[in-house]
């Protein structure tokens, strides 16, 4: 380093005090650049400051007549003299003369120095006499221009500091300069710039790599810009540069304890941070006592972190036991130690070293409080409040103030009065400090929860009702513990306090999961155990409620002697109807030490055990309920009474009142209880609930709206504030009266304009009056005024609801309009705005910006989870189920472009933000299915049954997994239990009856129906149940049936759709024939030709094509299958022209869409009906190699069987036979099937085998139906007539009777296979 950068560098360390490092530079300064004078100055004064005055003033004698350090060595002897213990009044006469002398013809090297040594004493006014006449002297010199510049940015004047920055570029535009590019870095900071200082800091960085202040410095800009990531990356390479570095040791320590929570880690570092103290700064009492502060305040008063701060600050005393500010530091430890004897000696000898130290009396007041010497206490109190006034407003005197005031049991309006003063004041004081250890000094954590728990002193016992407003004091106390966790997430302390918080205003869920991340870094944290209990109690689950207390009395056994503890164990076992058992808890309770009001002569020995009030009378009113409940009233009577007794004249007198209501309620004595709860006046506590009790006896039991309002109406006239106007607001919307609820809002928000859920609650009570215009007016006004921006977000959403979506947009591309933001609160927004305005964009169709969107919120919510882990941990449900929305959206559109691998990248990220979104396991395992990959979608199906055992979603894709693994029985296995649960779940019922058609199980189908029509008399009305049943009957051969009962459900919005597609089909094809085929037309040639035949034909298509114009898509692809359907009908009509239409229809949707397998099939079939079988053949042949799938699998059976057809007509009947056997492993009762491999072994000769196929034919082709029809005698003579070949005489001749039983004329089975079958059969 050059002597340019090693004076910045002695500059750097006069300025943070640290004087033993100044001695240490100066000395390598002169070993490495020479004896030079600056130098030697820089080393004496730094001997001087750290306490070696007479070395100090023997090195400054030996340099006085250096010139270009002549006046400041003489100012600093001067200094040196005065700080003796013993001033030699001569010397500093005559060095004073010498001085002005000298000063006359200083030239400007000496006038440069001694406005510099100025600076560092902080006598700024007079350095700045010096730096001027330098400049003047000098002509503008470059130093005198950065020095200046410095005092501008150090002196505190705003004026000054804004023309700083020109005196520092003006410098260093004859070059890098590292003293004024830390000033500018300073200016930057005193700016609140902590970018352009971290620029600037960076500059340093790299033209002076060694220059440790400048590591210092961007390690400090960025905790200030609250990126602790990087500031302890910095300080690893500040160690590794210098592994003794005060500031990087610091700041690992404040990492481990404000942002980890990790006691040990930081403790171990605190020990590392006292010994490299002790190393370099050994006789710096400052600078030990320094140290200390921000560790005190922040470390939950844990004992381990203040051995080592009492430590530091006892070093300090004792380096300079005349100082007061030491001796009431050492108080305050005590205090923070429980010590309060220890802690008042420290007060009264701060007294005594400086009997004006204002701290120190606070300090004496504070321990007079604690013993419960009141009256010592007030007097001392009325002394400063009149001092007060001359040295400005104290936090710390208003909280010893309310303290007292709540000791003496004054009014609650006058003790939360004086608790807002304190956050009042002590907030004030932080306003414009960015995140640095001095920040962590004055927020004092430890102070701001002292504060909270005076405030929960007056909030309600239990927790918030569902719909019911909390506590205001509540959500004061809220806004408080976030402000304290933001900044220390690790205080474990306030986590806790937040959990409780959130436990009394009602939500749950945030006090669980504030409460988790309390035991998963302390898993012996008995308090948290016990509050998890009472979390667990009221989401109604008894088993955990009950580990839980397990747990905190495993970790605490003294908690048995405290009332709660039974409180939540009698609660539990209420809640599981042991009321006998409860109430022996909570007789055992009441028998507690401590229970009873302390008596004049009750003397207790030993420790007495505190208990709250509200806690006591808890007690008493559980047992008074749990009586009530077990029947017992006169008992409850008894204890109520006692209770009155007990709390006469406090304020729990009033909840035993409102309990006493309760049980006259119980005895259906409502106007007893009417009389008791108008007894409480609006000056006593608990005014507020038994108005709200009194409003609800009018709503349940007198059904009185008016007196409802009424009893609201009341209460703001006698307690006019925020809260009781949203109270009255709020039982307006609960009786439907939007209107008035609006005016009151609109007064609430007049009184807190601040509350954002006020705002809010005005939009959505106009909306709820359907008056959208006035919404998106208030809205829009709101918005204009520039205080409501967060309702950016209810405007959009309205303009979405009414389809106003470019409107909407608009709103949203205006919130997102602002520079890069890193509070945590604005990601949140930001991420919420992106997510909505992707919904905008898809309803707009603009998907590739609703994509962009949807990244944009899922790079922000990974910044919010990242964040709110550490500083809202309440809120990382919340924002875990954003994240997985937006993953899910993503994979949603990638779905629908077909980009299936992307979708389930983006599912699976879902589910990592959220193991138990159902929605997501579904889709991801329909993803697994598209693509074949049933392993996949099995584990998914899993998983989902696991969380959700009643998915019918997942059950049916288990089912449809198990039948394309061919375990059918596994398959039906899980329709069964759906249907088991719900036999009237025709959704499934449907599903079912087609998957044992597959299985070849049809016979098992009317034991469902059955079970369906016994589950409730109105199942024959029920469309889904006609839609099932016609479904059976056209499975198993009965068309004309089936047609009926689909008509009954034709009509139906569900089932409507599917009932006439099917109704076309049966239309079109009512004896499942294999529409182009050739084989078995010859056969049938003879009935097909006759003039009956063709007006039957003709009528189907004319009953197909009116049922065609019911059809009403909704999507794409029922668009496409509808027009597929009427392609099909004009096929029916076998007219040239109308097939030859059709089949331009299908070539134009599989142009649209290649592998549209019903198009393939459709011109298949067309070019098989204009007798083109080598074309039909080529598309037959492109659906043979497509992966069979459940959506297109009637297409496949169906393309499978015209290409058999195909191939057996030229006689290839093994490459018929692959595809016939793939027909029967889908569907194991294609009879059309069975009838090929039948007809296919005819020809081989192989009789026995053909008869075994025509068999099952004519079993699927329903045999026990005695109206058969012309296809299932076709298959009867084929079957009887391979029966006779295989020598199968009975059978034969027993088929032959079924026919002719029906048909008695039937042509040639009499005479061609009855006659030879009896013949054979007596021969």
């Amino acid at each position: 380093m050059d002597a340019e950068g090693q004076q910045a560098l002695l500059n750097y360390y006069c300025q943070e005090g640290l004087f033993q490092h100044l001695r240490a530079a100066a000395e390598e300064a002169l070993r490495r650049l020479g004896s030079h004078p600056v130098f030697l100055f820089y080393r004496a004064y730094g001997a001087l400051r750290a306490g070696d005055i007479q070395d100090g003033i023997r090195q400054l004698e030996s340099i006085k007549n250096k010139q270009e350090v002549s006046l400041c060595t003489l100012m600093a002897l001067i200094y040196a003299h005065k700080k003796s213990p013993n001033p030699d009044r001569e010397a500093i006469l005559e060095l004073d003369a010498k001085l002005k002398e000298q000063r006359k013809t200083a030239g400007q090297q000496a006038l440069y120095f001694a406005g510099l040594f100025l600076w560092h004493l902080g006598r700024e006014d007079k350095a700045r006499e010096y730096v001027d006449r330098m400049i003047k002297v000098s002509g503008g010199s470059k130093e005198g221009l950065i020095l200046k510049a410095w005092l501008d940015v150090t002196c505190g004047k705003e004026t000054h500091i804004k023309k700083a920055v020109k005196y520092f570029d003006e410098a260093l535009q004859e070059g890098n300069d590292v003293f004024a590019l830390l000033g500018k870095t300073q200016y930057f900071e005193v700016r609140q710039n902590y970018s352009g200082a971290l620029e600037t800091v960076n500059q340093i960085i790299a033209n002076f790599p060694n220059f440790i202040p400048a590591f210092i410095k961007k390690m400090k800009l960025q905790l200030a810009l609250q990126d602790w990531e990087q500031a302890v990356e910095t300080a690893h390479r500040l160690l590794q540069k210098d592994a003794f570095n005060l500031e990087a040791i610091r700041m690992e320590a404040l990492h481990y304890l404000c942002r980890e929570g990790n006691i040990s880690e930081a403790s171990a570092r605190l020990g590392d941070l006292i010994k490299a103290l002790e190393r370099l700064e050994p006789r710096n009492a400052q600078l030990f006592c320094k140290m200390a502060l921000a560790f005190a305040r922040t470390c939950g008063r844990n004992q381990l972190i203040l051995q080592h701060t009492q430590t530091l600050v006892e070093r300090a005393a004792d380096l300079a036991s005349d100082n007061a500010e030491f001796a009431t530091e050492l108080g305050y430890q005590m205090i923070l130690q429980g010590k309060v004897k220890e802690a008042l000696k420290w007060y009264e000898t701060a007294i005594t070293l400086d009997e004006t130290s204002f701290s120190a009396l606070t300090g004496i007041i504070r321990c007079q409080l604690i013993q419960g010497k009141l009256e010592d206490a007030e007097q001392q109190l009325e002394f400063l409040n009149e001092i007060q006034q001359s040295i400005g407003k104290s936090g710390e005197l208003s909280f010893l103030r309310a303290v007292l005031a709540m000791k003496k049991h004054k009014r609650q309006e006058e003790v939360i009065a004086l608790l807002n003063d304190v956050l009042d004041t002590h907030f004030s004081a932080l306003h414009g400090f960015p995140l640095s250890v001095e920040y962590f000094e004055k927020l004092n954590p430890d102070f701001l929860l002292e504060i909270i728990s005076e405030y929960l002193v007056f909030c309600p016992a239990q927790p918030a009702r569902p719909g019911q407003s909390p506590s205001p004091l509540l959500k004061h106390c809220a806004y408080v513990l976030e402000t304290v966790v933001k900044t220390v997430p690790g205080l474990q302390q306030a986590i806790f306090l937040i959990a409780k918080v959130k436990y009394l205003s009602g939500d749950i869920e945030a006090a669980h999961s504030n409460l988790h991340y309390c035991l998963e870094r302390n898993p012996s944290y008995a308090d948290a155990h016990l509050l998890m209990a009472q979390v667990y109690l009221a989401q109604n689950n008894t088993k955990l409620c009950s580990q839980s207390l397990e747990l905190c009395l495993s970790y605490n056994f003294e908690v048995r002697e405290h009332p709660v503890y039974h409180l939540i164990k009698a609660q539990t076992q209420k809640k599981m109807g042991e009321l006998s058992e409860a109430i022996k808890t909570l007789q055992m309770a009441k028998n507690l030490p401590g229970m009873r009001k302390p008596t004049a002569s009750s003397k207790s020995k030993g420790t007495k055990i505190e208990i709250d009030a509200g806690d006591r009378v808890s007690i008493f009113l559980e047992l008074a309920e749990a009586h009530r409940l077990n029947g017992e009233l006169h008992e409850a009577a008894i204890i109520l009474q006692e209770a009155i007794n007990e709390f006469s004249g406090t304020p729990e007198e009033l909840r035993v009142m409102i309990a006493n209501a309760d049980l006259a309620i119980s005895q259906a004595d409502v106007e007893q209880a009417l009389t008791m709860l108008r007894h409480i006046t609006p000056e006593q506590p608990y005014f507020v609930q038994a108005k709200e009790k009194m409003a609800d006896i009018y709503l349940q039991y007198r059904k009185d709206k008016k007196l409802y309002a009424g009893c609201y109406r009341d209460l703001v006239e006698k307690l006019p504030s925020a809260h009781t106007f949203l109270l009255l607001g709020d039982a307006y919307m609960n009786i439907q009266e939007p209107d008035e609820a609006i005016e009151v809002y609109e007064q609430a928000l007049k009184k807190d304009p601040k509350d954002l859920a006020l705002a809010s609650k005005i939009g959505k009570a106009l909306i709820k009056t359907h008056n959208y215009s006035k919404a998106i007016s208030y809205y829009e006004a709101a918005l204009r005024s520039g205080q409501q921006n967060f309702l950016c977000y209810d405007l959009a959403e309205l303009l979405l609801k009414l389809k106003q979506y470019e409107k909407a947009a608009k709103v949203l591309q205006q919130a997102l309009d602002h520079k890069p933001v890193n509070e945590l609160s604005s990601l949140m927004e930001d991420a919420r705005y992106q997510v909505l305005l992707a919904k905008i964009y898809s309803k707009m169709k603009m998907i590739d910006e609703a994509v962009v969107s949807l990244q944009q919120a899922r790079e922000l919510q990974a910044r919010v989870l990242k964040r709110a882990q550490i500083e809202q941990l309440d809120a990382v449900p919340a924002q875990k189920k954003l994240a997985a929305e937006i993953c899910a959206e993503i994979a949603k559109h990638s779905t629908a472009q077909r980009n299936y691998e992307k979708a389930i990248q983006f599912y699976k990220e879902a589910l990592v933000h959220c193991e138990t979104d159902n929605k997501a396991m579904l889709e991801l395992a329909r993803l697994y299915l598209a693509q074949d990959d049933t392993d996949a979608c099995q584990h998914q199906c899993s998983l989902l049954l696991k969380n959700d055992q009643d998915n019918e979603a997942a059950t049916m894709m288990m089912a449809d997994l198990m039948f394309r693994k061919q375990d059918y029985e596994q398959a039906v296995f899980h329709f069964q239990q759906l249907l088991e649960r719900k036999p009237d779940n025709y959704a499934t019922l449907s599903r079912l009856i087609d998957l044992l058609r597959r299985a070849g199980k049809l016979e098992e189908v009317p034991r469902f129906l059955l079970m369906a029509e016994k589950h409730s008399s109105r199942t024959k009305l029920e469309p889904g149940f006609h839609y099932c049943k016609g479904l059976y009957l056209w499975y198993t051969g009965e068309p004309n049936d089936a047609l009926r009962h689909f008509n009954k459900a034709r009509k139906d919005s569900d089932w409507g759709q599917n009932a006439i597609y099917n109704m076309i089909e049966i239309c079109l094809n009512p004896d499942n024939e294999t529409v182009g085929g050739e084989v078995f037309e010859s056969l049938d040639a003879d009935i097909g030709n006759s003039k009956e035949k063709q007006q039957s034909v003709q009528l189907a298509v004319k009953t197909a094509e009116n049922l065609l114009k019911e059809l009403k898509p909704q999507t794409i692809q029922g668009h496409i299958q509808l027009r597929i359907m009427e392609n099909y009908c004009l096929m029916a009509t076998k007219q040239k022209s109308s097939v030859e239409r059709a089949l331009n229809t299908f070539t134009e949707i599989v142009v649209a869409e290649k592998d549209h397998i019903p198009a393939l099939l459709g011109m298949a079939t067309a070019y098989m009906i204009l007798k083109q079988t080598p074309r039909a053949r080529n598309q037959l042949k492109r659906i043979s190699k497509m992966n069979w799938n459940p959506i297109d699998a009637e297409e496949f059976e169906k393309s499978w069987l015209l290409l058999a057809d195909i191939y057996i007509q030229s006689a290839k009947y093994d490459m018929a036979g692959e595809l016939l056997k793939r027909c029967l492993r889908q569907n194991r009762s294609c009879c059309k099937a069975y009838e090929y491999m039948g007809y296919i072994m005819e020809k081989e000769q192989a009789y026995k085998d053909a008869a075994i196929n025509y068999e099952m034919a004519w079993k699927y082709g329903n045999q026990t139906n005695p109206t058969i029809g012309m296809y299932i005698e076709a298959i009867c003579y084929k079957l009887a007539f391979n029966y006779l070949k295989g020598k199968r005489y009975v059978d034969a001749i027993d088929v032959c009777h079924k026919v002719l039983e029906v048909h008695p004329n039937y042509p040639k089975i009499k005479k061609e296979i009855l006659d030879k079958a009896r013949a054979s059969l007596r021969t």
